[in-house]
């Protein structure tokens, strides 16, 4: 539901309908604009969203398309259904003209690149291909539409006959016409004419006896009488006859033609209306065009998340008169589903409000809206706009009675998937008793889920923010240092009306501003600063109470890191204290082994001393084993350890990388090895045409410019890397030709980074053979285009370069072709 009835006169949208039926080429795509409605279908929408943006990037960037001879043929194929009719010469030159432009456009849509196209070339299923009517048509009427004088062997026939008669009558007639003068019968000037569709010779009104023949007619002054002679009469009659019979064959001719038309007159009428479709979607991506409008991101539920936001007429009346409009950011949702919106009069609360409900009635009509292309739009089923003055003498309706009436309709039919929109709410009434009413409505409004933008100037309404979590107030920006409106919506906090200061600066004397301000009370101004203090104070609050958040989690984040440590230090410090009981328990065992086998050997050698010195050096040798077990277990690993294979040995680390190849001096021919400038990998030139080189990389053949080729000599070395470089070549290539686009956008970048980022540009085009570039660099001061085209000049590999076409860029834009 709509509400009101002239919604789209109170939003400006019918001015955007007729910018959309100005810039159609039919009455068919007129049809289309006049039953444009809107839509609560998220695929339905989706879909006309991503056509309009794919013909958008159509006209941007593709070849042209066929905008020319959008004839509406309906009526007069409607009225052909009726047997015996016969189509008319002029109708069947315009129905040929027309369904060749059909085969056009559904052939270049066809040929569009299906991956960035799929919804323009899906159109195409529904169309036929009418070459079999388009052939036969050729052969009937020619481009000027006139009837061939070969449409059939029998029309040939007849034609040649009505030249071969006319000649030889012109003739007959000419010399009679030369006697005549020569007699002076007729004025010297006197020349060869028509009548009644027949040749015919002036003669004076005072010598027509002296010529035998018909009289046809005489001038208005009597003085000329136009005669046929009598010799010519028998041969103007063959040509009138035959003329008779020329007309008969076309007619036989255009009748079978109709015939074999007329079975498929329905079909042709709804091709028609295709024709016009395709018609209202140029126009709508014309409209994009001119707006810079963007397809945003659609969800199917209830959002608004809008980024740079403009109202479209405002953005076009600003731009004829070299002004900016200020962009508008706005958010509802779920959490934040009312927004309040005050401050000063002429601030801008009328244009949010408004601009609010013509882009998100324009979206759900299929059209694309200015905004950034990152803004998430979603979908409600109703919208309900209450803006301006509804007074009616008519049906004595006063202005506040029709707002209260807009407020019924608004309670009683308002859901979840409502959007309203209402300016001024409570006003036209008493204040008190008008903003209780508006507060007790937008309390309803709450109740029911209802998404709301309002604009006020009640503070019982601003104070609702407070009470209710999803309703947000929003201040439209005012610089009160230098008295003026910055059109600029700041959300979360109250405006202030600055009526006192917007009085001052219109020149109302002082002495009415004081008495104005003695009438209205310390009260309420001090109620106005202390809710701007206490929005103030909620704010320092809000920021404090994230910054603790923060701190809170940064603080159980270290704590949580803390405890993690804690306890692997501790896992650690139990398994080295383990590691170190049992190390311990195996050095006393081996100590007690050693000390009794050295008892024992004393024992048995009767303490002999030669025995027993050696027993203590073997006993002294095996005490050094246990007590520096480790450290002779560390001094051996690097014996059974192999440096990796990518390090070179430590005496080499200095020494300088061998080179893999020479660079050799002079011209490069067919058979020469050589390499793309920047790479490591090496190739065989296979032929050279002009200033491109076909070059063999494995079983990769690559078309790259001389001039970005060396000459080398490999080394045996490098031969053997080369093979492993082929593959790696070839993946370099393919991420490049995947992210190569052949548009450049330097808009807003400084002069030099811009040089640096075409530069690339060419270069990467020239090494992928992509040779027709867009770059985009707008119009502005015309900085950037000068450093465009001064650059391209110099380049050899540049064939030519212009201006994109008007309606897609102009000046703005500068089409490239590379040799």
């Amino acid at each position: 539901m709509i509400y009101p009835k002239n919604f789209e006169q109170k939003t400006g949208f019918d001015k955007i309908r007729q910018q959309l039926y100005d810039s159609c080429l039919s009455p068919m795509g007129h049809d289309h604009v006049k039953t444009m409605t809107f839509q609560a279908s998220y695929d339905v929408i989706e879909q006309r969203l991503d056509q309009t943006n794919q013909f958008l990037n159509l006209l941007h960037f593709e070849s042209a398309f066929p905008s020319n001879d959008y004839l509406d043929m309906r009526n007069t194929l409607k009225k052909l259904t009726t047997e015996g009719t016969i189509i008319e010469t002029e109708d069947l030159h315009n129905l040929n003209t027309s369904l060749k432009v059909m085969e056009e456009i559904r052939l270049f849509l066809n040929n569009l690149d299906p991956e960035k196209y799929d919804k323009l070339q899906i159109l195409t299923q529904s169309v036929e291909s009418w070459k079999t009517f388009i052939e036969p048509a050729d052969k009937i009427i020619d481009t000027k539409g006139e009837i061939r004088p070969d449409a059939s062997n029998t029309l040939l026939e007849i034609t040649k006959k009505i030249k071969s008669f006319e000649r030889s009558l012109y003739s007959k007639i000419q010399q009679t016409l030369n006697q005549a003068k020569k007699s002076d019968w007729i004025a010297e000037e006197g020349e060869i004419t028509v009548r009644n569709g027949r040749l015919v010779i002036p003669v004076k009104a005072s010598q027509k006896r002296k010529i035998k023949g018909f009289v046809h007619d005489e001038s208005s002054s009597g003085q000329t009488i136009y005669i046929e002679p009598e010799h010519a009469y028998e041969t103007n009659n063959e040509i009138r006859k035959l003329r008779s019979d020329y007309k008969q064959e076309i007619k036989r001719i255009i009748g079978e033609y109709t015939k074999e038309i007329r079975p498929y007159i329905p079909d042709l009428v709804q091709d028609y209306e295709w024709l016009g479709f395709i018609d209202f979607l140029r126009s709508k991506a014309l409209l994009a065009s001119r707006l810079h409008a963007e397809k945003p991101k659609l969800f199917n539920e209830q959002r608004i998340h809008w980024q740079a936001a403009v109202h479209p007429l405002l953005y076009q009346a600003h731009k004829e008169q070299n002004k900016n409009v200020v962009p508008l950011d706005i958010s509802l949702n779920q959490e934040q589903r009312i927004l309040i919106i005050s401050g000063p009069n002429a601030g801008g609360k009328s244009v949010c409000l408004k601009t609010t409900g013509l882009l998100q009635y324009m979206l759900q009509c299929g059209l694309m809206i200015p905004v950034k292309a990152s803004s998430e739009c979603g979908i409600f089923n109703q919208i309900f706009i209450d803006i301006g003055d509804e007074q009616s003498l008519e049906n004595d309706l006063s202005t506040y009675s029709s707002h209260l009436n807009n407020l019924r309709v608004f309670t009683e039919n308002s859901n979840s998937a409502t959007l309203t929109l209402i300016d001024e709410m409570g006003t036209g009434t008493e204040p008190q008793m008008g903003g209780a009413i508006a507060e007790a409505s937008l309390e309803v409004l709450y109740e029911r889920g209802t998404y709301a933008v309002v604009t006020t100037h009640y503070a019982n309404l601003k104070l609702l923010a407070d009470k209710y979590p999803a309703i947000e107030n929003g201040a439209m920006l005012f610089d009160s240092k230098n008295i003026k409106p910055l059109f600029q919506l700041k959300i979360g906090k109250p405006g202030h009306s600055f009526a006192f200061e917007i009085a001052k600066n219109t020149g109302l004397p002082d002495e009415i501003i004081k008495r104005a301000k003695e009438k209205t009370g310390k009260t309420h101004l001090d109620f106005e600063k202390q809710l701007q203090s206490l929005e103030q104070d909620k704010s320092q609050v809000d920021k404090k109470e994230y910054e603790l958040k923060v701190a809170d989690d940064l603080l159980a984040e270290t704590i949580d890191k803390y405890n993690r440590l804690n306890a692997d230090l501790e896992k650690n410090r139990k398994e080295i204290i383990e590691k170190a009981k049992a190390e311990a328990r195996e050095i006393l065992n081996n100590s007690n082994r050693l000390i009794e086998n050295t008892i024992r050997e004393i024992k048995e050698s009767e303490a002999d001393k030669a025995k027993t010195k050696e027993s203590r050096a073997t006993f002294d040798k095996e005490k050094e084993k246990i007590l520096k077990p480790k450290e002779k277990t560390a001094k051996s690993k690097p014996k059974k350890q192999k440096a990796p294979a990518s390090h070179p040995p430590k005496q080499n680390i200095n020494k300088a990388p061998e080179k893999d190849y020479e660079l050799v001096k002079g011209e490069i021919h067919s058979g020469d090895t050589v390499k793309i400038i920047g790479q490591s990998g090496s190739g065989e030139v296979i032929s050279i045409s002009k200033n491109k080189a076909e070059v063999s990389f494995g079983q990769m053949k690559m078309q790259i410019p001389v001039a970005k080729l060396e000459k080398i000599k490999t080394t045996k070395k490098q031969e053997k890397k080369t093979q492993g470089n082929y593959h790696n070549i070839m993946e370099d290539m393919q991420q490049k030709s995947q992210n190569f686009s052949s548009t450049l956008d330097i808009r807003g970048v400084k002069a030099d980074e811009a040089l640096t980022k075409l530069m690339n540009f060419i270069d990467d085009a020239t090494l992928l053979g992509v040779y027709d570039l867009r770059i985009l660099h707008g119009k502005g001061h015309g900085v950037l285009r000068s450093v465009v085209r001064d650059y391209l000049a110099g380049l050899d590999e540049v064939k030519n370069f212009h201006d994109e076409h008007v309606e897609r860029g102009g000046q703005g834009i500068t089409i490239v072709k590379l040799k």
